[in-house]
């Protein structure tokens, strides 16, 4: 599956539990990237940050990828992180993505908006 592929289905994994403002972030054309896309979102409680996690394990296991290579922030509640290599899934409450601005330090790359 290529990254873009999975980009889409962490995506879908995102909506299916109701995340909001759902950022697609393309990297590939951005120099000295440690991945080829960021998918990022928001949930409004730590209860709802891991359900999209949960809901985004489920529909990469569904099209049959391999689990994340590395998943953190769980125990905190307020930013998960799913490493899938070639995709890595941010999962924000609204306060912690203003705060951290991911999408203003990688201002260079394509982003794509999913309403």
């Amino acid at each position: 599956m290529t990254a873009q592929q999975l980009s889409k289905i962490i995506a879908k994994g995102m909506e299916e539990k109701k995340a909001s403002d759902i950022l697609v972030m393309d990297l590939r054309s951005v120099k000295d990237t440690v991945t080829d896309f960021f998918v990022i979102c928001s949930g409004n409680s730590d209860t709802q940050l891991d359900a999209i996690s949960k809901s985004i394990e489920e529909q990469v296991y569904k099209a049959g990828d391999s689990p994340a290579w590395k998943v953190e922030g769980r125990s905190n509640g307020q930013w998960i992180l799913m490493d899938y290599v070639n995709v890595v899934a941010h999962i924000f409450l609204a306060d912690k993505r203003a705060y951290y601005g991911l999408e203003d330090l990688w201002g260079d790359a394509k982003t794509t908006r999913i309403s």
